[in-house]
């Protein structure tokens, strides 16, 4: 039995890394020095398309403080990518979008550095270029890759039940097409590595990273190097949301620059160049038809995706295939239909973010389902709550739903903005309109897409002074993965949270982890953890045993020692024991490892499987005020309710639950990334536009505990699932106040005039 009176598990607990972030002593990719370190600078394609005539880098190569000057033809061979490689360290030939890397340089100071790329003489020869996915699906588009006979970088196709049949059954059938737009992740730290050769050879890199492991995986296929070659230890991370998985080069030019000068080298982008290099999300184009009983119950969906991943491919086929089916599951469906397309384009490419396609797909669905309810006289949520899947029901593509708090978050969410009460009405020759919307969401914990493992393993030893450190593979980059490992293991093993210490993802000693992805980590990390912590609470209590001459079935732990149940003044602690496990013939230190992978299925070739150990859900309502003189959207009130299985830790749920509402925000109401000939022209945070602190109500929100049965102590992931209704709602709330219904994303002020402006002129009007 384990007790404790210093449990954190359930309150709000700061993360265990927010001494060393405030104080400014956590030591971010861009902090680390080595000694002899050497500056790298990348040199950009100005052109979304062009061809290399040629690269002259003798003046660069000639200035002073310059060790090396890298072009694609000093790197490897090998091609680099997520399920398409297809692209190279340095670009060689032909660049295919604009801020394509084509040149690297490494020198003593960042400033040679620099001033060494406005020495580097490419000529190019401009070539036609292809931005629109429209254009790409053209059957006279040029090819973007060679040796493919379409642009056409991925394709899904599936059918449920008879789609068509349950189209004849409804009473209203309603058709749209919405479309959304590239957001930039906008973390605080641009993405950087430092880079060196060992005394052994062995590459070592320090680097911003949501997964160790695959930047292993990555930097040994790109450098053409065993992967045992390869160290990779993930510095403090400044937030991820999805960009610094695998798809941004920096690791890989840093790495080659490495290699090649024998030298460490850090490359850091800047603002600029982050946003050039960083995969944005995955636009799309989404023509929905949805069949409706006059009662709200849906009957048939059928869903056309035209998906956007870039000139380069990623992680965006995998993000469109979300997008295509994930929402699917939120609800009882029988008739569902998809086709999805992916198109190259001559353009930055694009690829996960926070979300990872389920925000592109729900903001058409509950766009669709709040415009049907109007028609149909319903009232939106209970629409939702009509269709919402239940506990232990299985989805129309195979998903095992063991735990669900859709209906209650719907309920938290509507109840909290006084939902079907009348609005205050307009002041007399007042231009303000107010509007309530809501919307509804659902997620993944985990998911067995990677290959047929998705699990963890938590190694868990315990010191001779009775301090507990953790090695895990799984990163945390802000989010909260340390503290929840932390929580859970001093929570089994009875001991205060300042006894336990995370060590930082090292892939020479950290068990192997796939990361962070997928809202995966509190799920399975955690529940690896508990197995980790129990395995080393039973050597605890085997040797207490032994010494105390009593069955470990009549010993307790608690508050960092072994003691008698019948007799508590006779007690070991933990320190104690943990000495006498190792100083005895035999002996060995306390060191246990536990992995735990979820019973999941991965999906068959007709995409149909059960992928996760857990499914997430979250509801949002807000409340717009639109100025219908100036176009002005502004919300003024916003709750959030999110199913989390269990709150570990509420306080950091409601942190990643206001970050999540806010990136909603602006992605709905102020971000866009503008291209003028396929150059960004809005690369840095003056002109790209964010959800600033003026322009955000005081954020509420609250929690559903459904307790899932395959979470740690209940809990599923709560990272992501509060991004997803964001949008919609939003959308819905612009609806309720001024009737138009805008369906392009960004929702800006131009738009809603230019609606209005239509609506007025309109015939009948």
């Amino acid at each position: 039995m384990t007790m404790t009176t210093q449990s954190t598990l359930g309150r709000d607990t700061p993360q265990v890394t927010a001494r060393a972030k405030v104080l400014g002593k956590a030591q971010y990719a861009g902090d680390i020095k080595v000694a002899g370190m050497l500056h790298g600078k990348v040199l950009r394609s100005p052109y979304p398309h062009a061809r290399i005539v040629s690269v002259d880098t003798s003046e660069a190569l000639a200035l002073a403080g310059v060790k090396a000057v890298l072009t694609g033809a000093d790197a490897p061979r090998a091609r680099w990518g997520v399920s398409h490689k297809e692209r190279r360290i340095l670009a060689e030939g032909v660049v295919r979008f604009c801020g394509e890397e084509v040149a690297a340089v490494a020198a003593t100071s960042e400033e040679i550095a620099r001033d060494a790329l406005d020495l580097i003489r490419i000529e190019y020869e401009e070539l036609p270029a292809v931005l629109l996915p429209e254009e790409a699906i053209d059957e006279e588009a040029p090819n973007i890759h060679d040796g493919r006979k379409d642009n056409i970088a991925h394709e899904i196709r599936f059918e449920r039940g008879s789609v068509d049949e349950g189209f004849a059954q409804a009473d209203l059938v309603h058709e749209a097409t919405y479309t959304t737009h590239a957001q930039y992740p906008g973390y605080l730290e641009p993405m950087g590595s430092v880079a060196m050769l060992d005394a052994e050879g062995r590459l070592v890199v320090w680097t911003s990273t949501q997964s160790a492991f695959l930047a292993r995986a990555r930097l040994a296929a790109a450098l053409e190097r065993p992967v045992s070659t390869v160290r990779v230890i993930q510095a403090t991370t400044g937030g991820g949301f999805g960009g610094k998985i695998v798809e941004d080069a920096n690791q890989l030019v840093a790495g080659l620059l490495a290699v090649k000068t024998g030298k460490p080298v850090r490359l850091v982008n800047n603002r600029l160049e982050d946003f050039l290099a960083c995969p944005t999300s995955v636009p799309e184009r989404i023509t929905l038809k949805l069949g409706m009983t006059r009662d709200g119950l849906i009957v048939a969906k059928d869903v056309r995706i035209v998906a956007d991943c870039g000139a380069y491919a990623g992680l965006a086929s995998e993000v469109m295939h979300v997008s295509a089916m994930r929402s699917d599951n939120m609800h009882r469906l029988k008739n569902v239909r998809s086709h999805a397309t992916m198109v190259y384009t001559h353009t930055p490419p694009h690829g996960a973010f926070r979300g990872f396609g389920g925000t592109q797909m729900l903001f058409a669905l509950n766009s669709h389902i709040h415009t049907m309810a109007v028609q149909l006289g319903l009232d939106p949520a209970e629409v939702h709550k009509k269709n919402a899947i239940g506990a232990g029901e299985v989805s129309v593509h195979g998903w095992k739903v063991a735990s669900t708090g859709l209906v209650e978050c719907i309920d938290q969410a509507t109840r909290a903005l006084r939902w079907g009460e009348p609005r205050k009405a307009a002041a007399p020759g007042s231009p303000k309109r107010r509007g309530v919307g809501m919307a509804a969401a659902m997620h993944v914990s985990g998911n067995r897409t990677i290959g047929n493992w998705d699990g963890s393993t938590v190694v868990v030893k315990i010191n001779e002074d009775g301090r507990i450190v953790i090695h895990s593979g799984e990163c945390d980059m802000g989010q909260g993965a340390m503290t929840m490992l932390s929580q859970i293991v001093a929570h089994e093993l009875a001991v205060p949270l300042s006894h336990v210490h995370v060590m930082a993802p090292d892939t020479d000693v950290a068990p192997f982890a796939i990361g962070t992805l997928a809202s995966r980590v509190t799920i399975v990390a955690g529940n690896a953890a508990i197995e980790a912590a129990r395995k080393a609470k039973a050597k605890l209590l085997a040797l207490a045993a032994e010494l105390l001459e009593v069955p470990a079935e009549g010993l307790d732990l608690t508050d960092g020692a072994v003691h008698v149940r019948e007799a508590p003044d006779r007690r070991l602690a933990i320190a104690d024991l943990a000495r006498q496990h190792l100083w005895r013939h035999g002996g060995e230190a306390i060191q246990v490892s536990a992995t735990w992978d979820a019973k999941t299925t991965m999906h068959d070739d007709k995409v149909y499987g059960n992928i996760a150990p857990a499914y997430s859900f979250a509801a949002q309502a807000v409340e717009v005020e639109v100025d219908i003189d100036t176009g002005q959207v502004t919300v003024v009130d916003s709750f959030v309710s999110d199913d989390c299985g269990k709150a570990l830790n509420p306080m950091a749920i409601h942190g990643q639950t206001n970050g999540a509402t806010v990136q909603a925000f602006g992605w709905a109401l102020y971000e866009q990334l503008h291209l003028e000939a396929g150059r960004i022209a809005n690369g840095n945070f003056a002109d790209y536009t964010m959800a600033t602190a003026d322009s955000v109500p005081m954020l509420r929100g609250g929690f559903v505990e459904s307790n899932d049965p395959n979470g740690p102590y209940g809990a599923k992931g709560a990272s992501e699932t509060a991004i997803l209704p964001g949008a919609p709602a939003i959308a819905n709330a612009v609806y309720d106040a001024i009737g138009v219904r805008i369906v392009d994303l960004p929702i800006t002020p131009e738009k809603i005039l230019a609606a209005l402006r239509e609506r007025k002129e309109a015939p009948g009007a």
